[in-house]
């Protein structure tokens, strides 16, 4: 297939700069895959949409706040490290824009600093020389990584908007956006609805937004993601299908996370691994049963992903709708279900 395959027109004012509270009152637009039809709703209207028997499954990755300002020794020159994965051993994989050089070094304090040790066509790391651990520097100096379509800086506010309400396992760059729109208050009406919910972590990383530069997208190399599904939440999902419910993956790395299990498995077991899978039209799908998602840039592996699932023109169509109904795009925006 071609990456224009996955372009759409698109108004930028419509992209969201900030979430809407209550995070439920998002608007969802559902689209069936049966009939085709599409609904205009609210998150809030989930308990209603669902059927008593489905789990959710959501991603508890917690966002770092791992974009730190520093300087670049003995220039003293700004700079600012984004810190995307903890190799080990005060090893760090970074994301810095500018000219560096192995043995470079990039101060934040007066104590703390990082020494450039790799940096070619495959990434940049860093050995940390700090008297503290590096998640105080965090806590300390870091701001939230927003994407860069949200032109604004991050603000205190953003740890906030920027994590799930169940956000446990520290390890992303990014928000698993999908989940931004829960509430304590919807998961009790879930909950009183028998909707149940199961937790997995997928750390959010660059490969999941890494640009499609090839043509022909099969070409594309996903980058590794680091996953967990623990005994408890396998159970579930493997109870929900014995039984007919449905599994609702909230959000595109819940996906990705699932079927990287079932393609190697053969079915939902209890592991930790990597994903690299690329899931694009004509993919079969073997768990995940329904899907709720955040509206997605053109050309991007997300899209393909959606668009694997739900079909195509399908997609085309519902982007279309939800930029005629200034439906609000991207982290802070709106969502789909699809089912």
């Amino acid at each position: 297939m071609q990456l224009s395959d996955f372009d759409f027109p698109f108004d930028p004012s419509l992209i969201a700069a900030e979430p809407i509270i209550p995070r439920d009152r998002a608007r969802l637009l559902t689209l069936n895959r049966n009939t085709q039809q599409l609904t205009h709703r609210h998150v809030a209207d989930l308990p209603n949409l669902l059927r008593p028997g489905d789990l959710l499954v959501v991603n508890d990755t917690r966002v770092l706040a791992a974009r730190v300002p520093g300087i670049k020794r003995p220039t003293g020159k700004p700079v600012e490290v984004l810190f995307v994965r903890d190799l080990g051993e005060e090893r760090w994989e970074i994301m810095v824009k500018g000219t560096f050089r192995v043995g470079q070094v990039i101060g934040f304090d007066q104590h703390s600093r990082a020494r450039i040790v790799k940096r070619d066509a495959t990434g940049t790391e860093v050995i940390v020389e700090s008297p503290e651990p590096i998640t105080r520097l965090f806590e300390t100096h870091g701001m939230m990584p927003l994407p860069p379509y949200i032109k604004r800086a991050p603000t205190e506010k953003d740890h906030h908007w920027y994590q799930t309400v169940f956000a446990k396992q520290g390890g992303a760059i990014a928000a698993p956006t999908a989940g931004l729109h829960f509430t304590e208050e919807l998961f009790g009406r879930l909950n009183a609805s028998r909707i149940t919910v199961a937790t997995i972590t997928l750390h959010v990383g660059p490969g999941t937004f890494k640009p499609v530069t090839t043509e022909r997208i099969e070409d594309h190399q996903m980058g590794a993601e680091r996953f967990t599904i623990s005994e408890e939440a396998a159970k579930a999902i493997q109870e929900t299908k014995r039984a007919g419910g449905r599994v609702v993956a909230v959000g595109t790395t819940v996906v990705r996370t699932l079927e990287t299990v079932a393609l190697e498995k053969g079915e939902i077991v209890p592991m930790s691994g990597e994903s690299r899978l690329f899931m694009t039209p004509g993919f079969q799908f073997k768990v995940v049963d329904a899907l709720m998602t955040n509206f997605h840039l053109p050309r991007t592996t997300l899209l393909m992903l959606v668009s694997a699932f739900a079909g195509i023109e399908p997609i085309r169509r519902a982007y279309e709708e939800a930029v005629k109904e200034r439906y609000r795009f991207y982290s802070y925006g709106d969502a789909m279900l699809i089912l």
